[in-house]
Formats: structure tokens, C-alpha cells, sequence
């Protein structure tokens, strides 16, 4: 009697099932600005801990976990690396400022939150590093105090006299020139302790102190130039 021999048969498969299994064990594929986004946080801690001489793009590529070929390609070289690092971070700052500008009239809340973020930003302990090797190095790299002057100082004035511009199309207060208006009360806020700071006479202030002095700040202004005030 003849044997019959039964194949197993299995069940079709398309070929997106078949794409989807080969590719489910590969490393997904970042874009460009992800890629960007994580060599700039990397960089960021590297000058602030080495200065601009002492930083290399090799050990910047390293720890942001890319390849030199691939940081090269994205920032050809450290000056636009250290220029594109500032960038990257005042924008993070100029986006909550102008975030914090929109959140309504309340202007006794909206100020301190404003002066709370610029402060976060000007005496953060890496920028304050930064800023320390920055003036070391001048001598052999003067264009890159210049760089910082430009691209982190002046903006963050300006993101500030943008903040006051808006209350004053409100009608939230009165001032003849918002961006120096701008420039003496961020004086006002982070002069005394970044001086501090950046000699080592004190540490880095709590978010608790800089919460208390944006207040006693806003205060203060806001006593001068709120609209009512001004005689």
C-alpha cells in the first residue's frame, strides 16, 4: 500500500510581517537634529568643564556617542560647535520667556516666573564655568568672548526686553526704552550673586533664594513703572 506523505503547509506571510521581524532587532535610526540635539548637550558639558582650548571634538563625539565623521559632518569645526552650543541653549531660555509672556495679565505672577527663568539661566554653575574659561582663554581666542557677548548676553537682554515690550502693549506698565529698562533689572537680579559666584565667595543660590529674589526684584520694578505709578 502506498504511503501518503502530508506536507506541512504554513500559513502565508506577507512581506510587511517579514520587513517588520527582520528590522525589529536593528537600532532605530536617529534624525539629524536628534542627533544634533545630543552632541549639543554634549559639548555643553565638555566646554564648560574644559574650557574652549581644551575641548576636543573627539572627545565631544565620544561623549555624545557618534561618530567624529558624523559630528564633523553636522558641525564642521569647534568654533561652530561652541557657537551653535550657546545657541541651542538660549533658545531653550528665550522659548519659556516667551512662553511665561503669554500666559495672561497677571503681571505680579508673570514677572517673577520671567526674572525665575533668567535667573536659572545666568547662574547656572555651567554657564558660570563657561564663562570663567571663556574670559582664561581670551588672550589666545578673543572672538569667542565676543561669540558669547553676542549670542548669550545681548539675547538674553533682549528676550527680556521682548517680555517687557508685550506688557507694555498691554497697557500693564510704562517705560520709555524696554530694553534698557531690560538691562537694569537684570542687573538688578543676578549681578550681585553671580559676582559671588564667580569670585568663590558663595555657592550657586537655591532655586529657593532665586525664587525670593525674582520676587523682591518684580517688586521693586514694578513699583516704578506699573501703569498708576508713574506720576
Amino acid at each position: 500500500m502506498a504511503q501518503t506523505t502530508t506536507r506541512e503547509t504554513r500559513p502565508a506571510t506577507s512581506s510587511g510581517s517579514v520587513e517588520r521581524r527582520r528590522s525589529r532587532g536593528r537600532p532605530q535610526v536617529r534624525c539629524d537634529e536628534e542627533t544634533r540635539g545630543v552632541i549639543l548637550e554634549a559639548a555643553r558639558h565638555e566646554f564648560a568643564a574644559s574650557g574652549f582650548a581644551a575641548t576636543s571634538m573627539e572627545n565631544v563625539a565620544r561623549h555624545a556617542g557618534v561618530s567624529t565623521k558624523t559630528l564633523y559632518r553636522l558641525l564642521p569645526d569647534k568654533k561652530t560647535l561652541f557657537a551653535a552650543t550657546v545657541t541651542h541653549r538660549l533658545d531653550r531660555f528665550v522659548s519659556v520667556v516667551s512662553l511665561r509672556a503669554c500666559e495672561g495679565g497677571d503681571i505680579d505672577s508673570a514677572l517673577p516666573d520671567a526674572l525665575l527663568a533668567c535667573a536659572e539661566l545666568v547662574l547656572d554653575p555651567e554657564v558660570i564655568a563657561l564663562q570663567r574659561m571663556i574670559l582664561a582663554d581670551s588672550d589666545k581666542f578673543p572672538d569667542i568672548p565676543e561669540m558669547f557677548y553676542i549670542k548669550a548676553m545681548r539675547r538674553s537682554v533682549a528676550a527680556l526686553a521682548e517680555w517687557l515690550d508685550v506688557q507694555l502693549k498691554r497697557g500693564l506698565i510704562v517705560l520709555d526704552d524696554v530694553e534698557a529698562a531690560a538691562g537694569m533689572l537684570l542687573g538688578m537680579l543676578v549681578f550681585q550673586p553671580q559676582r559671588d559666584v564667580m569670585f568663590g565667595h558663595k555657592p550657586p543660590p537655591t532655586r529657593g533664594e532665586l525664587e525670593r529674589r525674582a520676587k523682591t526684584c518684580s517688586a521693586l520694578f514694578l513699583r516704578g513703572c506699573r501703569r498708576g505709578s508713574v506720576g
